[in-house]
């Protein structure tokens, strides 16, 4: 991974990173043992301590939820391990709840100049929860760390191992950045670790994922939305088993009005993956509607990935119906360039667009695509495309 990216990062988007604040009091927290909460001595330190250190070698146990909201100037140096106990039926009935796709989370933490850094782990201890999932696909699993109303925050040099469900949701979040972080969600059964996204970003405004490693099952980076998301950078991950680098799935919900706009995906590995770099809109009768703007994907280098370089506006929806109703969300300037590497069909980029001029100014240039065979094709349908790509498209159906 490039460090030295960082400082361009802070000069691309003028963030005022959160540093450490100068401690009024440093609070060491080692574990009560014997199957005891540490639960309730972490939010007091958060509360009452400028730095939390968590040492090497110990794990706190985490039983009871955390709200470490409303914070000004913490560090949080987390050099041991934090471990969620998997109780399923004590988080199903009390993790935090978020209405946006009806998620639970473990942890919610909040405020202003937040640090949390120190080269530890946090354990959602999964497997658990994918074992049950597996039976019972209506069961409410926690995202592991959900940033809430939180503005200049910086984590890095940490690990998240196993999350339940997603690994991190940035709910209207802004000056956020994720720097150094490694994931890691493997299940040991034969249930697999599903809807384990990397980021998810909602409602959040100047975000920064960079130099991080991600294997999981399902979305790298997703940037979910209802009302607006803009000004992202995501640069240099090397994701693997993922289902992409996704801007959406958009228009979900009746009523309202998604935007995505002003996001930059750069330098990404992909392999083994499900998609590379995606966009999904809904279409079909009672949906809703909105705009994704100014996306740029550009350095994709690709290993045996399903899908590589995608446009979907009939995201999870028959084509019957995606026929009778198109989406409703409007998809321009989009720009895929410099993406390398293997699908695992012959079909190596589909772009997909509803009719009635959904899709405009999308811009293909410089892929190195083919399939596993060597063969490569490209598909797409309702879109104009230019760059010096299109040619490899033919002519795109129009209406």
């Amino acid at each position: 991974m490039h460090l030295t990216l960082l400082p361009l990062l802070v000069a691309f988007f003028g963030l005022a990173f959160a540093t450490a604040p100068s401690a009024r009091a440093s609070c060491t927290l080692k574990p009560l043992g014997q199957g005891k909460d540490d639960s309730p001595q972490f939010i007091a330190a958060m509360q009452a301590c400028s730095t939390v250190v968590i040492p090497e070698g110990s794990t706190l146990n985490i039983s009871t939820r955390l709200n470490t909201t409303g914070l000004t100037n913490r560090h949080l140096s987390l050099q041991g391990t934090m471990r969620f106990n998997p109780n399923i039926p004590y988080w199903s009935e009390n993790g935090f709840p978020f209405p946006f796709q009806t998620q639970i989370t473990f942890w919610i933490l909040g405020g202003t100049n937040i640090v949390v850094d120190g080269g530890g782990t946090l354990d959602g201890a999964g497997q658990a929860w994918y074992d049950a999932f597996a039976s019972n696909s209506s069961l409410l699993r926690p995202v592991t760390l959900t940033l809430f109303q939180a503005t200049n925050v910086l984590v890095q040099d940490i690990f998240m191992i196993n999350s339940p469900e997603w690994f991190n949701f940035v709910n209207e979040g802004k000056n956020v950045t994720f720097n150094n972080v490694t994931f890691n969600a493997a299940s040991t059964s034969s249930h697999g670790a599903s809807n384990t996204d990397g980021w998810d970003i909602y409602r959040s405004d100047t975000v920064v994922i960079s130099n991080s490693v991600i294997n999981n099952g399902d979305d790298c980076v997703s940037f979910k939305v209802s009302l607006h998301t803009t000004n992202v950078l995501v640069a240099n991950l090397n994701c693997t088993g993922s289902h992409g680098i996704s801007v959406g799935s958009l228009g979900q919900f009746a009523g309202v009005f998604d935007i995505v706009e002003n996001v930059t995906a750069t330098n990404i590995r992909m392999s083994n993956a499900e998609n590379g770099a995606r966009i999904k809109a809904f279409a079909g009768s009672g949906v809703g509607s909105g705009m994704v703007n100014n996306i740029t994907f550009s350095g994709f280098i690709e290993s045996a990935v399903d899908n590589p370089v995608v446009i979907d506006q009939c995201y999870e929806t028959s084509a019957a119906d995606c026929e009778a109703f198109p989406s409703n969300v409007f998809i321009s300037n989009i720009l895929f360039t410099t993406i390398s590497g293997t699908g695992t069909s012959s079909v190596v980029a589909d772009l997909a667009c509803s009719p009635g001029a959904r899709c405009s100014n999308i811009t293909v240039d410089n892929l190195a695509l083919t399939g596993p065979s060597g063969k490569a094709e490209f598909e797409c349908q309702n879109v104009n495309l230019t760059g010096n790509a299109a040619s490899l498209f033919g002519a795109c159906t129009v209406t």
